[in-house]
């Protein structure tokens, strides 16, 4: 079984660097831009049998459009970025003197909630339930979200390469293909595949 997770391209918040979650942002210009240029260039999962899911946010419904045209597919809401609340839309500089921003970020932030938003955990844990539910279903699927939970997902399945959520975030509009036995990540590879 394959399980492909990839990244929506780029949105005026990750230009920007901006904190972005549950913000449902379009593609920048220049995120339309980069789908196109990925989409061109080939090297994305193109199996009839791919059973094809997006988080249902905009990002991830128009990247899916530009590599993946008219295929049918359905929104898994599990899916979607972390909330930041109160974080959601501002920068490191507009945050930096904020006090519930310094004990986020220099806690626990994988168990402190963001103020209005939710945890690492909290999105692990509806993350890993719904990626659980697709690996049971034993289809050979294709999921298109966002770099937080699929980071959060590569950690789980590979912790023996010792990367945190962050080290394993894709680029955009790029992700990973991971193969299954028995339930079990056996490996993986990055998508697009280039050079084959």
């Amino acid at each position: 079984m394959k399980l492909h997770l990839i990244r929506h391209s780029l949105t005026k918040a990750n230009e920007d660097r901006c904190y972005c979650g549950v913000t449902d942002l379009p593609l920048s210009s220049a995120g339309v831009q980069l789908a196109r240029e990925k989409a061109r260039e080939g090297g994305y999962p193109d199996s009839q049998s791919i059973c094809f899911y997006t988080s249902g946010m905009k990002r991830a419904e128009e990247t899916f459009a530009l590599l993946f045209g008219t295929r049918p597919h359905e929104a898994l809401p599990a899916f979607r970025e972390m909330h930041f609340g109160c974080f959601e839309g501002k920068t490191y500089e507009q945050l930096k003197g904020d006090p519930a921003y310094q004990r986020w970020l220099h806690g626990d932030n994988e168990a402190n909630v963001c103020p209005g938003g939710e945890s690492g955990r909290q999105m692990y844990k509806r993350v890993y339930g719904a990626a659980d539910w697709l690996v049971c279903k034993g289809r050979e699927a294709l999921v298109l979200c966002h770099g937080g939970p699929i980071a959060a997902l590569m950690a789980r399945y590979f912790p023996q390469e010792g990367r945190s959520r962050y080290q394993w975030q894709p680029q955009p509009a790029e992700g990973y293909t991971i193969w299954f036995q028995n339930k079990t990540p056996v490996g993986y590879a990055p998508v697009p595949r280039t050079g084959f």
